[in-house]
């Protein structure tokens, strides 16, 4: 499992021309599944995820987590994190899980954020525009493969 987490002050995603679900202060998290990813992975980047120190405290040093700050959490799934360059110029996203099983994992991830902190979501395999104002900017990558 791969994620970009960016620190946002507000952002939204858009389906269809209208905005389907939108946060303030929080975070904004890009997903990716693939072969052998389980419960084990997603409960290792949730935690990370949640604990993560990068928003400001009074003396503004990156101390508080997204729990600290009562922050919200903008999860969007995206099968491109897992594309391969190595050879010529189109990406391969043969590392990407397959829909079905992506899906089942995007759901069980979200609703284990979702027990911790406020999170709302895309739609799964949705052509989505996500508008993200990126706050610092801060963008952290974690990959379960590299614990």
């Amino acid at each position: 499992m791969k994620v970009v987490i960016q620190r946002s002050k507000n952002s939204n995603v858009m389906i269809d021309n209208k905005i389907y679900n939108s946060i303030n202060k929080g975070l904004v998290v890009l997903s990716c599944f693939t072969e052998g990813d389980s419960i084990e992975d997603i409960n290792y980047i949730v935690k990370k995820i949640v604990n993560l120190r990068i928003f400001d405290d009074d003396k503004g040093i990156m101390n508080r987590s997204i729990i600290d700050i009562n922050g919200s959490i903008l999860s969007i799934s995206q099968f491109t994190l897992y594309a391969d360059t190595k050879k010529g110029n189109r990406p391969s996203y043969i590392k990407a899980l397959n829909g079905l099983e992506a899906n089942k994992l995007y759901d069980l991830f979200n609703k284990e954020l979702s027990n911790i902190v406020p999170t709302l979501t895309g739609v799964f395999g949705a052509d989505m525009l996500v508008n993200i104002e990126n706050d610092g900017p801060i963008t952290i990558i974690i990959d379960s493969k590299n614990k």
